[in-house]
This record gives structure tokens, C-alpha cells and sequence, in this order.
């Protein structure tokens, strides 16, 4: 009796974690991943006009281009790509994951999104930027930062 309701309530626990929609808007599963720079990170031509892409959980940076298990890769050349407005060195760190959503991508048949905090030099307050390992869409700078020059 215990362990069929001990079942029970974990089946009801992990439905509840799960959004039944998925709330995020720039999805794109046609996007084919940014090409690689010499020093291996992504050639981001373009800063979001979207003043919420990546800075919200809704409008995440979609770096889905490989299996989740490997996909972190992309991160360093999502980061790697970027700087300050001014050309800065930018700084990077994982603070947590959140934000269940439904995803075909996962064994699973959810996602969660990566938060990630970021700063550099001459900014006062660091940023929050939203990253989603598991789908795919347009890569591009966020509102307010650079892009690295190439060498």
C-alpha cells in the first residue's frame, strides 16, 4: 500500500514540474548551427533586434544543433563569440537550470533552460541570459552586447 502511494504521488510530482505548453516563441527547428571561427566558436553575424531575446525565459538563446548530451560544447561557442558593447572581454557563469517545457528533443519529453550570468568590464550589474540546449532558432548577440571581432 505504501509504495503504490508513494507511486502515486511521485507521478503527480513529476507532472506538476512539466509545463503542458511550451511557452517559448523563437523556435526555429529549420535553423542550421552558426558556421566555426578559427578559435572554434560561432560566427554570429547579427544582434537581436528583440530586446528580450536571451534575457528572457520565453525568448532563449536555441543552441539545439546537437544531442543534449554533448550540447554544452555550444555554449563555449555561443560565449566564446560574444563581448561588451565596447569589445570587452565578457565573463560567464552557470547559476542553475529551470523552466520545464515540453520537448520532443529529450528521451525525457522535456527540456529545462540553462541560466547563465554574465558580465564584463565597465557593467555595473551582471546580466542574465537564458540558453536552451535542447531546441533550435536564429543565433545572435543579445541586445547590448558585441559581437568578438575575428581574428
Amino acid at each position: 500500500m505504501k509504495k503504490i502511494f508513494l507511486t502515486i504521488v511521485l507521478a503527480a510530482f513529476a507532472a506538476s514540474c512539466i509545463s503542458t505548453r511550451n511557452t517559448i516563441k523563437n523556435i526555429d527547428n529549420t535553423a542550421r548551427m552558426p558556421n566555426l571561427s578559427k578559435e572554434r566558436t560561432f560566427i554570429i553575424t547579427e544582434t537581436a533586434q528583440n530586446n528580450k531575446y536571451g534575457y528572457d525565459q520565453d525568448w532563449p538563446v536555441n543552441l539545439g544543433f546537437l544531442p543534449v548530451q554533448t550540447a554544452e560544447i555550444n555554449v563555449k561557442r555561443y560565449f566564446g563569440a560574444l563581448s561588451g558593447p565596447q569589445g570587452q572581454n565578457i565573463t560567464y557563469t552557470k547559476l542553475e537550470a529551470c523552466c520545464p517545457f515540453p520537448s520532443e528533443r529529450n528521451s525525457m519529453g522535456a527540456g529545462l533552460l540553462d541560466v547563465y550570468e554574465v558580465s564584463w568590464d565597465g557593467l555595473a550589474t551582471p546580466v542574465k541570459i537564458y540558453i536552451n540546449l535542447y531546441e533550435k532558432g536564429k543565433v545572435m548577440a543579445p541586445a547590448g552586447f558585441g559581437i568578438r571581432e575575428l581574428k
